[in-house]
């Protein structure tokens, strides 16, 4: 099978057939390479925890898909290491989303929310995305890290060039990358040069005070995962979150006459519509049986958590919206070692956009125009969201 066969615009039937069919199969990556795809709830969760499906691209065979190609700089980062290197660095970086920190970020995100509101007026139409669902997280996660407002626009350009490549231009993503190499080379040096009350300085007085803590590859490819997962991840779930509720009327009327139950809808949003289509590739480090199916050594393993989260199994009539169903135990942000790191950052934001969003427009409405998908078979968020209000 052809991994990209009505993945962008009809996922969810796509994954039916699949999980109705097998709960394993071989099909061709994204590159037309080999890979193992898993679908059903209980193989992904636990493919997603199994210690010998590793990150690292060294176990994998020649041959098979190894996921996106980054400078060592940028690719010595969370996403593509195992313990005890992951344990180490997620230990660090940990500690920017505790429930405390992210606690103390709620009312600066509230205060970013309504000054987007604020610039949209009393109302009118504009894409959702651009105008609020893109820019509140790249400026939370920015602020949290030092990044001058002047670059943001810029790394949004890059990350897009990443997920959503432009097959018209299939140079950018290589100059996308070049791009934020250099960004983020020039960025820890003024760092260094004048540390801050960030993140970002805070992680450089750690590599420079103990040099075994954090090597220089490793800091920078930990400053590019946080900002680069800490935006792509959110602004999809905050886009895709507004239009399922924009799609099911009663679900946001009912969420609007009892807002306390926003927390839980979010999940339920996350479950439903969630920000991935596929979690990060895996390679056996022996050979593996999933379900079943012997995989061998070496071969690429892909898991979709959007498949997992629609699996009838584990949550009963998966692709109806229902804002009452408990949601926990969903895999929109991973499982595992892997589990998203800055899980409760996406979910405040979430939470504090919407209830923003629908205390500001109690008439808000799909606008005109087809909606797009983005161009991506791992992420899962809209080119625009056209809306009245």
């Amino acid at each position: 099978m052809d991994l990209a066969d009505g993945l962008i615009d009809h996922p969810y039937d796509v994954y039916r057939r699949l999980r109705d069919t097998a709960p394993v199969h071989r099909i061709a990556g994204p590159d037309g390479s080999p890979a193992w795809l898993v679908t059903r709830f209980d193989d992904v969760r636990a493919a997603l925890a199994d210690p010998r499906l590793s990150a690292d691209r060294r176990h994998a065979t020649a041959g098979t898909y190894k996921g996106l190609s980054l400078p060592p700089a940028l690719d010595a980062n969370l996403l593509n290491m195992d313990p005890p290197d992951h344990t180490r660095i997620r230990r660090l970086a940990g500690r920017a989303f505790t429930p405390r920190r992210v606690q103390q970020l709620r009312e600066p995100i509230r205060r970013t929310a309504d000054r987007l509101l604020d610039a949209l007026g009393p109302h009118g139409t504009t894409d959702l995305i651009a105008a609020y669902a893109a820019p509140l997280p790249i400026t939370v996660i920015c602020d949290l890290l030092g990044v001058p407002e002047s670059h943001r626009l810029d790394f949004r350009t890059w990350t897009d060039s990443l997920i959503a490549p432009d097959p018209a231009r299939p140079e950018a993503a290589r100059e996308g990358v070049a791009a934020m190499l250099g960004f983020f080379t020039r960025l820890l040096a003024a760092k260094r040069a004048e540390p801050a009350d960030d993140l970002l300085s805070d992680l450089i007085a750690v590599r420079d005070e103990d040099g075994d803590r954090l090597s220089e590859d490793e800091l920078m490819s930990l400053a590019f995962v946080i900002l680069f997962a800490g935006y792509e991840n959110t602004v999809q779930l905050i886009g895709n979150a507004v239009l399922a509720l924009l799609q099911h009327p009663d679900q946001l009327a009912a969420l609007r006459k009892d807002p306390d139950r926003l927390p839980a809808a979010v999940e339920e949003l996350a479950r439903y519509e969630g920000p991935a289509l596929l979690a990060i590739r895996r390679f056996p480090t022996e050979d593996v049986t999933i379900a079943g199916v012997t995989v061998p050594a070496g071969e690429t393993v892909l898991v979709s958590l959007s498949a997992a989260d629609r699996d009838p199994a584990r949550f009963p009539d998966p692709d109806r919206l229902d804002l009452s169903r408990d949601a926990a135990g969903h895999l929109a942000l991973g499982h595992g070692i892997h589990y998203c790191l800055g899980a409760p950052l996406a979910r405040a934001e979430t939470e504090i956009a919407l209830a923003a969003l629908l205390e500001r427009f109690p008439d808000l409405a799909l606008g005109d125009g087809e909606l797009k998908w983005r161009p991506s078979l791992r992420a899962r968020g809209l080119l625009a969201l056209p809306v009245r209000y």
